[in-house]
């Protein structure tokens, strides 16, 4: 499984660089934490395409290393709607908490030695084999799992 730091590094270049869209590889991880992105509101779109152009009726054709998913990055006025993305679980040392440890998290108290959710800041949290959900949708549904990333 790819690890989620490369990702959280291109997107912050991204807005430092202050690009339009960024191309990651595509994965059933990348596309998660995107689209929790995506839904709160720190990106404009996300699309499918090619390593050389977002192209979702081409993407069908091009074998799996080619494959990309593409990400257009939010500004408002001439700053980034995004500040910083970090990992909270690295690969030596991973993440788990229950729903009450998350629940910590977000309603601002420190849990298992990291630091609360500030405002507007979001946690990505790996419930599932399969499935990821954001901090506060994970509270709301009383469920524990390994804290991936955060981002303001």
């Amino acid at each position: 499984m790819p690890l989620p730091h490369d990702l959280c590094s291109q997107i912050q270049n991204g807005f430092r660089m202050r690009r339009a869209k960024i191309a990651v590889p595509h994965t059933t991880q990348n596309l998660a934490i995107l689209s929790i992105l995506l839904r709160e509101g720190f990106l404009s779109s996300i699309t499918r395409g090619t390593a050389s152009e977002p192209s979702p009726s081409e993407w069908a054709f091009v074998t799996e290393p080619h494959r990309r998913i593409w990400a257009f990055l939010k500004y408002r006025g001439d700053r980034p709607v995004l500040s910083s993305m970090s990992l909270v679980s690295t690969p030596s040392k991973r993440i788990f908490m229950d729903p009450h440890g998350i629940r910590r998290l977000v309603s601002g108290k420190r849990s298992n030695f990291i630091k609360p959710l500030g405002m507007g800041e979001i946690g990505v949290v790996k419930v599932g084999d399969r499935q990821w959900v954001e901090a506060r949708e994970a509270v709301a549904m009383n469920l524990g799992g390994e804290v991936v990333c955060r981002a303001r």
